[in-house]
């Protein structure tokens, strides 16, 4: 279970995200709908630990991150891997900081995602479709306990979509708490059993 409790995060004077509280349970797939500039990211990013919170708490199962250590996967919009390698050159260093994914899941994640193990293409060569099934199997590569994704469908296709949305189905199933962030209606309505409107 993961409680967020009159989360704040502020810059200067500027407040990004204001008492926000929530509370997400495993299993389940979770909507976030908002208009641009609205906080969805950087309640992501607090969320994943990449931002630390002005005030307010997140509990992890009733402990806050440090005891918790969370397992956590992050897609976030507009992030992006290192051009001169490959995809799973570029997976195998992300895996090394925490050792949580062999090889062998590295691999299983980016052929889940639709792309090749194999392929000695570098990251700067990808289209952007690729780009984003790439950063997808990086996100469910340690089969995270919370998977957070920030407009996972953008710039792919069809089939790619229906491929997006049977994996987010196949992570909550194994347990996880999937949040997703996403402009696209069809998206939030097909998948999700509750959806917070940030303002």
């Amino acid at each position: 279970m993961l409680e967020i409790e009159n989360l704040t995060k502020t810059f200067g004077t500027q407040t990004v995200i204001s008492d926000i509280s929530m509370t997400l349970v495993s299993g389940k797939i979770y909507g976030l709908v908002g208009r641009n500039g609205s906080g969805k990211t950087m309640l992501m990013r607090v969320i994943a630990g990449l931002v630390s919170p002005s005030s307010g708490q997140l509990l992890f199962d009733g402990k806050n991150r440090v005891d918790a250590d969370p397992n956590i996967g992050i897609m976030i919009e507009n992030a992006s891997l290192y051009p001169e390698l490959s995809g799973r050159e570029n997976l195998r260093l992300l895996a090394s900081i925490r050792k949580r994914a062999t090889n062998e899941e590295i691999d299983q994640a980016i052929r889940r995602v639709g792309l090749e193990p194999e392929d000695k293409r570098t990251f700067r060569k990808y289209s952007l479709g690729m780009k984003q099934r790439l950063m997808l199997a990086q996100a469910i590569m340690e089969q995270p306990e919370v998977l957070l994704l920030d407009e996972p469908t953008n710039a792919i296709d069809r089939k790619g979509v229906e491929l997006v949305h049977q994996i987010m189905n196949e992570e909550a199933q194994r347990g996880a708490i999937v949040l997703l962030a996403s402009h696209v209606d069809y998206d939030i309505r097909s998948l999700c059993s509750r959806v917070f409107l940030i303002e």
